[in-house]
Order: C-alpha cells, then structure tokens, then sequence
C-alpha cells in the first residue's frame, strides 16, 4: 500500500506537469495546434490525477469512481491528438466538421459505453478488487466497446506517426529536430500502454500515466529549445485567410510551409497536392523579380508587374523575415497587395499631364506664327483692293485677273481661318483632351458631305472605303480636324475629273487611315522635311489653292496627341497617299504614349 501512496505522489507531479504544459500551449493559442495541444495535456491530466486516487482507493465503490475521472481523458486523448498531429502536418484540410464529427463518434461512444457499463457491461463485462500483491487493485475482463476504443486509439497512432514520418523525411535539417522531438513525445504514452496491454510489463501498476509525464518533457523542452510551435504560420488562422492581399510563408531553406488562399488566386501551382514544400525557384520560375527577392536579403520592396492568366497585374511585393520571441530566424514572409488599378490610374494620370503640357506647348508655338500667316493674305487683299479701286476710277473696264486673284485670297483667308478655328473651337474649355470610342466610317462621311461644294467644284470622285464597323478611340473633335485638313489637301492638289480614297485597315490594336489621289504629288525638295518642319512653306494648288501649311501642323500634332503616327508616299504627278494611325482601344493609347 505505501508503494502505492509513493505512486500517486508521481502521478499527481505528472498531473501538474501535464498542467504546465497546458498553460504554455495556451500562451500560444492563436495557433490551432496550440489549442489541440492545450486540450491534449487536459486530457492526460485527468488521466494522471483519476489514476492517483484510484490507485490508492481500497474499496471497489471508490475505485470505479476515480475511473470516470480517468475516462474524461482516456476516451478523447487519442482524438485530440490525432489533430494536433494533423495540425502540426499540414493535414488540415482534414478537419473539416463532418470529419471532425466523424472522428469523434468513437471517442464519444466509448465516454458513454463507459459511464452507462453499469447497465449493459459490454465495455467492463465484469470488475473486482484483487489483493493478491498485497496492495488493492481493480481487475476487469473487457467487452467489446473496449476493444472498439483501443483498436480505434491505435489505428489513429499508426496514422498519426507514419504523418510525422513522412513530415520528418521531407522537412529541412533544421525542423528534423522539432519532428523529432514530436514523435517522441508522441509515442511514449501509446507505448507504455501498449507494453501494458499486452502483458509486455508484468506488473498490476498501469504505468501508461507516466507516458504522459515523459510526453511532456519532451514537449516543454521542443517548445522553448526547438520552438516547436513556431511551424505553423504565424498569423491567425482566420486573419490570414480572410485576407485580400497574398501571403506565402517560407522556412530558412525558401520552401513554401503555409499560404493563404489569396495566393493560390495568383499561383494555381499552389492547388496542388504536393505545394507543401514547394521549392520557391519552382513557384516562381516565371516571376524572376520575386524569387529575387525571397533568395536576396538586400533587395528592397517594390513593385512587380505580372501576367495572371489573361490579366496583366501589378502587386507590391514586402519581404519580411519570421522570428520567434527569441528573436531567431524561423523564415520569411512574401506579401503580394494588388496595386493594378491604382497603377492603371497613375499611368492615365501620367498620360493626360504629359498631353496637356504638349498642348499648351503647341499653342505657344501656334501663336508665334498666327500673326504672320494671317497678317500677309490680308495685307495683299488691302493692297488688291487699293489698286482694283484706283483702276475703276480710271477706267469703267473689266479687271478680271484682278477680281480672281481677291477671290482666291479670299479663299486662302477664309481656309486659314477655318483652320485656326478647328483648332480653338476643339479646345474651348482649357485645352481638354476627351478621347471617347468612336465610328471612322461616319466621321469621315460626315466630312466628304461637308466639303461637296469644294470636290464638285473641280468634278472630284471622292469615295470612302472606310468599313461601317470600324471604331477608334481618340478625341473626336480632333479626329475631325485631321480626316477635314487630309480631305483638304488632297482636293487642292488633286486635277480636274481626278479619284480621292479613303481606306481604313486594322493592324492589331491600331486602325490605319489612308488618303489617296490621283494629284501633282508632293516636289522633291518638300519629301524630305514636310512632315519634320514645324510649320511647312505653303505651297500652291492646282486651282492657285495654297495647302500643307496650318493644316498639315495641326494633323501632326492632334494625331501624336491621340496615340498614332502619321506619314506618306510621295510621288511626283501621280498622286500621293497620306497615312495615319490611331489606337483602337485606351489600353493601347497608354501603352503607345506611356
């Protein structure tokens, strides 16, 4: 009996043990494992402390009392420990409710079949006190229920230790120890019973208590020597799913131990089964600038640009080190937040600041020359009617060379005007540009209807061939003016009974317009600087019109503006062809101008 008493004396150190090692895994709660833990060392805490009292009990009464205190532990401590085992593997995926109510059907069946065996004896068939050894102890033939619990124990252990073995074999050296250290403590419990069940350890004293004093040395020494608990991810469990940036955690040998499901949107690779482990040059084979920066310490956060299926996104990516409270170095920590739309934004804003600047830079430019383009045509229209009036008063003849010279003055005049109007009505509100979605194929009908009277006048063919579908995006306004000035040009330059086209043709993410004639083409000394002069020498039309003066300026500069590019073919007395392109979308208009 004095034995006895030195035992339970043992038995209760091995309760406060257990205890102790209950509050350390509380302290660390945020972590599921910690929770299976707390309620694992509960569990062998009523085991220990019933066991205490039962074996210092001498009546049968007292005996069967304690039991139950024993069974609050025994009947759920395999349970509890098969997920802290698939909690500390990464098998949690496995814990789902109706797996966890599946799971737990037998730990509650056998907790009931126990305390009810009184009725039914199928877990205890029958139950006494033997003295034989000189110190009371109960002797029990077991029913089927028992057999039920202890297959179910260990069928779970065997599971549970072939996890940490395959945990252990695939792990880095430097988390081999944490493994170890857990399968150790894991495994004394369910041995000891084990010896004692089998009749292995000859003796009436279940030691199988005593596993647990040896479990939780090994644990309290893995927790603050290995940082056991530091495996699992750092963060809250719910916090770090729930979020909407992108985390991925890795171990000092840059193996992937924990993600969110943020990042599997980013990186499907991570769906599979094997992404436990996954090498970081693996997942990011096709993003070099992030394997840089997990495998370089020195590089500093930034921005990444990244193709996501058929999306094309950006992300800020912060690589922060993982360290316990001891400050050692556990791991790291990718953090991908998706920047797209503000980058998106902060490229339009770029684009629209530059193209306001390049406006008013224009205008300045524009304004250096007005005055003298306008001031010279109605200097001779003064001069001209001067001398048309003095000759009128000399003679009462005709003057008709003099008359036609003011008409096509006049018409000089009035098209210089027009242009500079063009430019100023399509800026009215402090030089806006509005680039909308819009249909060539109306805008440039609607400009062959508005200079009839000028191709009619000279007996012009003037067809578009432009598609009715065709769209572009660019500033309406401004688009006007150029496809006005080309038709302009090519009907001033174009003989009597002469053939105007305009063609459209799609080239990817641009629309390329054409305007052909059957004109005197362009003279060999202007081929070379036309289109690189500020503002071109006018030169006369077939009609006395002048033209690619003004005009020609402002298509340059509204199509450079809205994205495109604009050139031609010349040729001397066979015509020529003016081209430009034009953005079909807004993304390609940030991307031609960014």
């Amino acid at each position: 009996m004095a034995n006895n008493i030195y035992i339970s004396v043992l038995l209760l150190v091995t309760t406060c043990g257990s205890l102790f090692i209950a509050f350390l895994a509380w302290r660390k709660r945020e972590n599921p494992i910690s929770i299976s833990l707390f309620f694992g060392m509960i569990a062998s805490s009523f085991y220990s402390f019933g066991y205490a009292f039962e074996i210092s009990s001498s009546d049968l009464e007292s005996i069967q009392f304690w039991l139950k205190v024993e069974y609050i532990g025994i009947s759920f401590g395999p349970f509890i420990w098969f997920a802290m085992v698939l909690y500390y593997t990464n098998h949690k995926r496995f814990l789902r409710k109706w797996e966890l109510a599946l799971l737990a059907f037998t730990p509650l069946t056998t907790f009931i079949m126990y305390y009810t065996n009184e009725w039914h004896q199928l877990f205890y068939t029958s139950m006494s006190i033997d003295t034989s050894t000189g110190s009371p102890h109960a002797t029990m033939e077991v029913g089927p229920f028992y057999l039920l619990h202890v297959a179910y124990s260990y069928l779970l252990f065997m599971i549970g230790m072939w996890l940490l073995i395959q945990m252990y074999r695939k792990s880095a050296l430097h988390m081999k120890k944490q493994i170890a250290f857990m399968m150790i403590g894991s495994a004394a419990p369910f041995g000891i019973t084990l010896l004692y069940l089998t009749g292995l350890l000859p003796s009436p004293i279940d030691f199988s208590p005593f596993g647990f004093l040896f479990s939780g040395i090994f644990y309290t020494w893995g927790i603050y020597q290995y940082n056991m608990l530091n495996l699992v991810p750092v963060a809250s469990q719910k916090v770090f799913e729930s979020m909407k940036d992108a985390v991925i955690v890795f171990d000092l040998d840059d193996r992937v131990i924990s993600f969110n499901r943020a990042s599997v949107e980013i990186f499907p690779i991570l769906h599979a089964k094997k992404a436990m482990g996954m090498p970081g040059d693996h997942l990011f084979k096709d993003d070099p600038d992030l394997l840089e920066r997990l495998v370089v310490d020195s590089v500093p956060e930034g921005r990444v640009k990244m193709v996501c299926g058929t999306r094309t996104a950006y992300y800020h990516v912060q690589v922060s080190q993982v360290s316990n409270r001891k400050r050692t170095l556990i791991g790291k920590m990718i953090l991908l937040s998706d920047v797209t739309e503000s980058v998106l934004a902060e490229k339009t804003l770029r684009i629209n600041e530059r193209q306001l600047r390049e406006l008013n830079t224009f205008k300045d430019k524009m304004f250096t020359v007005v005055a003298h383009d306008i001031r010279d045509p109605l200097a001779i229209l003064i001069n001209l009617m001067d001398l048309l009036r003095d000759e009128m008063k000399v003679c009462g003849v005709k003057h008709e060379e003099v008359v036609e010279a003011m008409d096509q003055q006049l018409e000089n005049t009035y098209t210089l005007v027009e242009s500079l109007l063009d430019w100023f009505r399509s800026q009215r509100g402090g030089m806006v540009f509005n680039p909308i979605v819009g249909n060539l194929s109306e805008i440039v009908q609607k400009q062959i209807r508005l200079l009839q009277v000028h191709y009619d006048r000279k007996r012009i063919q003037l067809l578009s061939k432009v598609p009715m579908e065709t769209l572009v995006y660019a500033d309406m306004e401004m688009l006007n003016v150029i496809i006005r000035n080309l038709l302009t040009n090519a009907i001033k330059f174009t003989e009597d009974g002469g053939r105007i086209e305009v063609t459209a043709v799609k080239k990817g993410d641009t629309v390329t317009v054409s305007v052909s004639d059957t004109g005197i083409g362009i003279a060999p000394e202007q081929v070379s600087h036309l289109l690189m002069e500020e503002f071109p020498t006018p030169v006369t039309g077939t009609s006395g019109e002048r033209g690619l003066g003004l005009g020609l300026t402002l298509c340059r500069e509204f199509i450079r503006i809205n994205g495109g590019d604009i050139w031609f073919k010349p040729g001397v007395k066979q015509g020529s062809v003016f081209s430009f392109s034009l953005p079909r979308n807004h993304l390609e208009l940030g991307e031609g101008n960014g």
